[in-house]
C-alpha cells in the first residue's frame, strides 16, 4: 500500500533558503582559514600539550632549516615565521603537478598559561621543530602536605 504525502510547495522553498544562507555563512561571515591566511599559515600544524613543569609545542617544519626559523612569544602568543625556498628552477619542464609550497610562512597560536621565555628551548631534528616552554612558578602545581595533631 503506498502512502500519500500531502504537497507542500514552501517546504522545499524553505530548504533552498536554508542552503544558501549555510552557503553565505561559510564564504563571508566564517570564511575558511585557507581564503584569507597568508600562503603557507594553514599548512603548518602545530601540536601543543601541557606538562606539570612545561608547555611543549612541536611542528613540522621539512626543507627549512633551523637558521631560517624564526620563534617569538609576546605576551601569551606564541609566532613561528620561516621561509621555504625552491631547490632548483626547472625551465624546460612541464609540470604535470606542483603541490609542494614555497615562500614565508607564519603560524601565531595562543598559550595555554604563563611561561618563562628566557629559559625557553628550542631543538630540531628531522624536520621537527620541538620547543619546550617552562611554565612560570606561580602556575606550576603546588602539593600542601596535611599535618595531623
Amino acid at each position: 500500500m503506498a502512502n500519500i504525502v500531502r504537497w507542500e510547495p514552501f517546504r522545499d522553498l524553505i530548504s533552498l533558503r536554508e542552503a544558501m544562507d549555510r552557503l553565505f555563512e561559510e564564504s563571508f561571515i566564517r570564511p575558511r582559514a585557507g581564503w584569507l591566511a597568508p600562503l603557507g599559515a594553514e599548512a603548518l600544524a602545530v601540536d601543543m600539550y601541557e606538562t606539570d613543569q612545561d608547555v611543549v609545542v612541536k611542528s613540522s617544519v621539512p626543507g627549512v632549516k633551523p637558521e631560517d626559523i624564526d620563534i617569538t612569544i609576546t605576551g601569551d602568543t606564541l609566532t613561528i615565521k620561516g621561509e621555504t625556498r625552491a631547490e632548483e628552477k626547472v625551465e624546460r619542464a612541464n609540470y604535470i603537478r606542483q603541490e609542494r609550497r614555497y615562500g614565508a610562512f607564519s603560524r601565531s597560536v595562543a598559550l595555554p598559561t604563563t611561561i618563562v621565555a628566557e629559559k625557553a628551548k628550542a631543538e630540531f631534528e628531522n624536520g621537527v621543530l620541538t620547543l619546550t616552554l617552562p611554565k612560570s612558578e606561580e602556575v606550576k602545581p603546588k602539593t600542601i602536605k596535611v599535618k595531623t595533631k
